[in-house]
Order: C-alpha cells, then structure tokens, then sequence
C-alpha cells in the first residue's frame, strides 16, 4: 500500500481546528447535541475541502447517542484521490464541552485504505500501556490485579507506584476494587478515553495504564494514536444482544469475541490528530481573544514517529 502524502499531516490537523472552533463557541451552554451538530457540520466541510483524497469514514460518531453523525461510510474528499480510512470523533466529551469542562476534545484518524478496524459503534473492553515494554506485558484476558504486577515487574517498580486511568463510571467499580487490592492507584476521568489511553505513553502524565470498557470507536481512535507514538493495546468488543453480534459479523468482524491487537485496530501508515476544545491535561482549548482564535493541536504519523504541537492563531474572518 502506498504512505499517505506528508501533507495530509497539515490537512487532518486543520480539520480538527476546524471542529474544536465550532464547538468551542457552544462551550459551557449546556446543549450537548448543538456543541456535537457544530463540530460535526465543520469537520465535514474541512473534510471535502482536501485535495487528492477519497476517504471513507469507517469509524463514524454518535450512532448509539442517536447525535448527529459523520456516518459510517459516508465519502470524504474529492474523487479520484488517494484511498483511506478515517475514524473520526468531532467532539470528544459532549457533556464536557457543554458543560465547559476539562478535556473536550476534536480528533480524528487516517490510514491507508484498509488499515482500521471497522468496529461498530459499541463498547470495548480495553487494556493500554506505553511503549518501551516487552511485548504481552500485560492482556486483557488477565485479572486486573495481575496486570498491574506485571507492569510493575517490568518498570521494576512496585504495584503501588502504578497509577491506572479507568472512566469513572459503576461498571467499573469490582475493577477499581482489584487494583487497589494489589496497592495501585486510581485516576477517575469523567469522560475522554482516548486521551486516557494517549497518557499512557508521556511519563509527565503520570499514567502507566488504562483498563475498562468504553466506545469501540474511541478504542480505534486511542490505538491509532499509540501506532504513532509506540505502545501496546488490546481491545475486545461488548456485544451483549444478538443484534449487536450480528451486525458486528456485517461489517466483517467474524468472531465478535476476539480479541484485537494494536496492529490489528490500526495498522499501516497512520496519521493521528487532537484539537483541544476545552483546556485539558494533553492540550489547551481554543481561545477566543477580539477578533482571533487560538487553537492547539497534536499531530503525530506512525511511518516517521513524528509528533508535532501545533499553536495556531488567526482572525476569525479567515477560513
């Protein structure tokens, strides 16, 4: 397959400024579904603005929130370009944004055509870590207690120096109970799983693991971050009803049980990239001063290794 064109590096990360200013100016009026209609509408239209590219979106959002969506499968670009996967999320953390918030964010994928896992609009159960590792450190079909001795064994630190990020919510209360049975410690977060996830790979966070189950698509957003960065993550999707099962086998997933790898939930060429919308732990928000806006955003390509930090101002009247 062919790489991706550097300049889509400078593309995606305009789109996501696009989103994060959108949604950005619905910040704190407590309407979740105007903040996510916002960014939807301005990622789509930054999204067909790109030269040479014929995306599909194969990671859509809101589809289990019945919010307004960038579908799966709809076509992105201009025709005649080069094929790719997108995964997209143009808010991450509605409630965050409405709510002004910490860690709102826009974000989006792409890769080689073929290279993301077309994962229904599910949960996923999820296990990740930094890179630097031996390989199978930890799994997902471990106890969670054990993950954290494993972990602990190979930064040659104890149990009660590792600090899990897990999303505050009550499914996760017996896996919250296990790692401080074993003397972990416990970062709750309200909402923002692929930050969680991208945490595990910068040390100043002070996050060494995330464990839990969140979105499926956050799940292939946060794996296609750690191909760039370096990491290790497995991810299984929760598909309780036969529905669910069903159209998960319809979108070629033949056992819904599995349990997918990094490379598997992202692999190829990979281009990764996060706006923020609202201040946060990995990026400042947008800011709104006279007549500019200020964004920053994180871009990061898993062929080079690159991560670029990107502080963007301009004058509102400029696309």
């Amino acid at each position: 397959m062919a790489k991706l064109k550097r300049i889509f590096t400078i593309e995606i990360a305009r789109v996501t400024e696009a989103a994060a200013i959108a949604a950005a100016r619905l910040a704190g009026r407590g309407d979740e579904k105007a903040a996510d209609q916002a960014a939807v509408d301005a990622m789509r239209s930054a999204l067909n603005q790109i030269v040479d590219m014929d995306g599909l979106v194969v990671i859509g959002e809101g589809e289990r929130d019945a919010a307004p969506m960038l579908y799966i499968g709809e076509k992105v670009g201009t025709a005649g370009g080069q094929k790719m996967d997108i995964a997209l999320d143009p808010l991450e953390g509605t409630t965050l944004c409405a709510k002004a918030m910490p860690n709102a964010l826009a974000v989006i994928a792409m890769a080689e055509s073929g290279s993301l896992l077309h994962a229904p609009d599910s949960y996923m159960e999820k296990i990740a870590i930094g890179g630097g590792y031996p390989a199978g450190t930890v799994d997902l079909d471990l106890p969670p207690g054990e993950n954290i001795k494993r972990l602990a064994k190979a930064k040659g630190v104890s149990p009660s120096d590792i600090t899990a990020c897990i999303l505050d919510r009550p499914r996760h209360a017996e896996l919250i109970d296990a790692i401080r049975k074993v003397g972990g410690a416990i970062r709750l977060i309200s909402d923002g799983d692929v930050a969680g996830v991208i945490h595990t790979a910068d040390q100043d966070t002070g996050i060494d693991i995330y464990l839990g189950v969140g979105g499926a698509p956050e799940g292939v957003l946060a794996a296609a971050a750690l191909r760039c960065i370096g990491g290790q993550m497995q991810g299984r999707l929760v598909l309780k009803k036969p529905e669910e099962r069903e159209r998960a086998r319809r979108m070629g997933i033949k056992d819904p049980d599995h349990k997918f790898e990094l490379a598997e939930l992202a692999s190829g060429d990979v281009m990764f990239a996060a706006t923020g919308v609202t201040d946060g732990s990995m990026l400042p928000g947008v800011r709104f001063d006279g007549s500019h806006v200020t964004t920053h955003t994180i871009v990061m390509r898993s062929a080079t290794g690159t991560v670029r930090w990107i502080r963007n101002r301009r004058l509102f009247a400029r696309p």
